[in-house]
This record gives structure tokens, sequence and C-alpha cells, in this order.
């Protein structure tokens, strides 16, 4: 069975990723912090896939809850996931003057030690089998970080040093890789004549959307010869160094 554990799954980015793979034949098993329950395009397209699925709620800030994950995915489809994606973070408006130790703390547990914890425990239950991939969501602001969102941007650039530590240290059980996006679902902040401006910063002159996202997690899934690697799904954000987050670019326009 290919199976795929997709934590924040149900929603946004994580129910395109989570309906792409499951249309790519995975069953699925859909992570929640506290219920996981797709939203109605994701069950829509689960049910056209076929594909097996089934909700697992846990707060990947509670040890226990964490340490039972697996497990409880192992227990109801009676086999280890073979594909995770660590897709579930929080985000904090904090800056480098306001962060503190506890929203460095907080970001650090859901945003790092969660997905390195995660994906320690489904290499492990493939080490005797097909190798597992574990594919871990960055985000493109770790090519050239600013100052904004400090708490967040920090867990981000551990978590992309985390990706390449663990792609050398699971090898052969597991390949690790990571995608990078850049702005794909902004919220209601973003003004249309902002967000126009935005996309002209662009170098490709667009911004990703979900699916966008979802095709290179698909990718690395099968790429059986590529580990260690970064794909930045940006709209080529990432070969610019912008000074302030997006939220702030083009604010003028708006």
């Amino acid at each position: 069975m290919k199976l795929a554990l997709v934590t924040g799954g149900c929603h946004r980015v994580g129910a395109a990723i989570s309906a792409r793979l499951a249309e790519a034949g995975w069953a699925i098993a859909l992570h929640g912090r506290h219920a996981a329950e797709p939203d109605a395009p994701l069950l829509a397209r689960l049910e056209r896939s076929g594909s097996a699925w089934h909700g697992f709620a846990a707060d990947l800030a509670d040890q226990n809850q964490l340490a039972a994950l697996v497990g409880q995915v192992i227990d109801h489809f009676g086999a280890a996931p073979t594909l995770l994606v660590n897709n579930a973070s929080i985000f904090g408006d904090d800056d480098v003057a306001t962060m503190t130790l506890d929203t460095l703390t907080a970001h650090f547990t859901v945003n790092t030690a969660a997905p390195a914890l995660l994906a320690r425990e489904v290499a492990a239950r493939a080490a005797e089998g097909e190798p597992a991939v574990i594919i871990n969501i960055l985000d493109q602001r770790i090519r050239h970080p600013g100052g904004d969102q400090a708490s967040y941007t920090i867990s981000k650039l551990a978590l992309a040093g985390a990706t390449e530590m663990l792609a050398r240290a699971l090898a052969p059980h597991a390949r690790v890789c990571g995608v990078a996006p850049g702005l794909t679902l902004p919220t209601d902040d973003y003004l249309p004549a902002q967000m126009t401006a935005i996309r002209a910063e662009m170098p490709l002159g667009l911004l990703p959307d979900p699916d966008d996202i979802a095709d290179a997690v698909l990718y690395l899934a099968r790429a059986r010869a590529t580990t260690g690697q970064v794909i930045y799904v940006d709209g080529g954000a990432n070969l610019a160094a912008f000074e302030r987050d997006f939220i702030y670019l083009g604010a003028e326009e708006g």
C-alpha cells in the first residue's frame, strides 16, 4: 500500500497536497490539530479519486499526541506510511524586537521538532522495506530571511537545516527533501491592488497556487534518486532579496 501522512492536510495548501496524492494513488492519512475533517473541495476530490483516507487529530505541540500519531495511522490502515508530508505549521507575527522565548519555543516545537520526530518515526518503520519519503514544507524566505515573523522564520530555517541533516542521517531508509512555497493563499489583509503589485515584483510575474505546491510534492515523492534537495515554488521570489515580508510589499498600492 502507498500510504501518505499529510500533517495539516485538511485545508488550504495541505488540502491540495492531500488531494493530488490521492489522485496519484496514495491512501491518505489526514492530520488536523483539533479535528481532521477535510474541507468540501478536498472531500470531493478524495471521493472522486477512489483512494482510501482517514482523519487523525493530534496537537503536534503535545508530546504524547505527537508520539502516538504514527501508531494510530498504522492501527487504522494496517501499514506504516511510506510518505510523510510535514505541512502543518504555526505562523506568528512577531519580529526580532518582539520575539520571546515563548514565541520561539512554540514555533520551534510545531514547525521544526515535530517534523523531525515524525520523520525519524516514519523512516524507522520503513527500515526493513521500501525507503520512506519525507517532504518538509518550508518557505521561500529561507533563502533571504528578514526580520519579520521572526519566530516563524527561524523555525523554518531550522527545518531547512534539518532537511539536509536528516537526508544524510536517514539514508538509505528514507529520502528527505523540502518544498519552499512563496505567497500562495493570501489572507484578507492583502488588497487586490497590493496583490497586483506583488505579482509584478516576482521574476516570473506570478505567484504559485496550491496545486503548484502539490505538483512539487508529487514529483519529489516519485523522484527515487533525489534526496536532500529543496524545490522553490514561488514565482522566482527566492531570486530576489526583499527587505520586508510580502504583507508590506506594495502596501502603498492598496
